[in-house]
């Protein structure tokens, strides 16, 4: 393991993405199946994902389950098992408990960062680890041979959500509602914040973002973050409870970056019937679908399944080295829904974010996030 300097700073990405695949369980842990189970041969790739809401949310760990099940599509004999281990507290012990009967294991979320002692004592295992970079037993980001790490600028295509969010508003007002306060989530909502305050200050939007305090976040070093976040990635219940609230306060656009939690989300603005959801990682225009109308205004834009594709690629070529990689607007890896019938954005608002995107890729913008040292009231690009 090499020492690397401790640091927290995500990047991001973007691509549409399809879903659907199949997946068997693991003993060692509560499972889940998703399709037809896909049978291995003693040569195949054994792969596992281990995820806290499951990998059918309709977002960032379905997004990661689709890199791997195209893999498994192209290659005879490699394998995928979901496994779901809702307890974040029990995340390390769910990869402990697994990494044994696999040979690949690819952990989406910020709760698996601590696994780097995990893959030194098991060389011949790989790990890809999404949203987070690995860190031993002393918190220490490291670099390990067998762990390929991917972050985001979340607070990329957040920005690029916000200033969608304040053109489009007929209330002005919008929210937006996240799932745990990890990084990646802050990135999100500071990256939103962001973008509503340069439309208001530079673009003519009329627009606030509105919290409730009973559901402000507190991030992983105890900052009191704000924002409205449910407390879980697979609470539908409460997702609804919130977005509710936000809707009874003038919320006509809810920006959703809460896995599942977030599917009570929308169906609270389609029983409004007056509001819009921007949705997150993936175009998620299919599940806005309420009659014969849609809740979706657009979807911001991350890349995971290509990522965790060619990963999975260089594992199977033997070509795979351990790194821990940023990815963002500059390697035009971020981006935000804007084609005709998945979106429903004037073509006023997809020109101005075409010119937003282009100033956030050549560094006019740079939105805040959770540990880049700015706040959404003050970031370089704003004043």
């Amino acid at each position: 393991m090499k020492k690397a300097k401790k640091c927290l700073s995500l990047l991001i990405s973007a691509i549409m993405v399809a879903s659907l695949a199949a997946c068997a369980g693991n003993p060692s842990s509560s499972t889940e199946t998703k399709g037809e189970t896909q049978a291995a041969d003693a040569a195949g790739i054994k792969v596992a994902i281990i995820t806290s809401s499951g990998v059918d949310d309709g977002s960032f760990n379905e997004n990661c389950y689709d890199g791997i099940t195209k893999f498994v599509d192209e290659n005879e004999g490699a394998s995928v098992n979901a496994i779901k281990e809702p307890d974040l507290s029990k995340s390390i012990q769910a990869v402990e408990d697994t990494i044994a009967d696999y040979d690949v294991l690819v952990l989406p979320g910020f709760n698996y960062a601590a696994c780097a002692d995990i893959a030194t004592a098991n060389p011949d295992k790989h790990i890809i680890l999404v949203d987070s970079a690995p860190t031993d037993s002393e918190g220490e980001e490291v670099t390990v041979d067998n762990i390929y790490s991917m972050t985001f600028s979340e607070q990329e295509p957040g920005f690029l959500a916000g200033v969608a969010a304040a053109l489009e508003t007929k209330t002005g007002k919008v929210a937006v509602v996240n799932g745990v306060a990890y990084p990646s989530n802050v990135n999100y909502q500071y990256g939103f914040e962001s973008g509503v305050n340069y439309a208001v200050k530079h673009l003519g939007a009329t627009a606030e973002c509105v919290e409730i305090a009973s559901y402000s976040g507190t991030d992983v070093t105890g900052t009191n973050v704000g924002g409205n976040y449910v407390g879980a990635f697979d609470d539908v219940e409460t997702g609804k409870i919130l977005g509710n609230a936000l809707i009874d306060m003038g919320v006509d656009i809810i920006y959703v970056a809460a896995g599942s939690s977030g599917n009570g989300v929308f169906t609270a603005a389609k029983e409004a019937g007056d509001v819009f959801c921007i949705g997150c990682d993936v175009d998620q225009f299919d599940d806005g679908v309420n009659g014969d109308a849609n809740i979706i205004l657009t979807s911001s834009l991350k890349i995971m399944d290509t990522n965790v594709y060619k990963q999975l690629t260089l594992i199977n070529s033997g070509e795979f080295k351990g790194l821990n990689e940023v990815l963002g607007a500059a390697q035009d890896s971020i981006g935000i829904v804007t084609e005709e019938g998945r979106q429903q954005l004037s073509e006023e608002t997809i020109g101005t974010l075409n010119e937003v995107y282009e100033s956030i890729k050549n560094g006019d913008i740079a939105p805040a996030s959770n540990f880049n040292g700015y706040l959404p009231d003050d970031f370089p690009g704003l004043n």
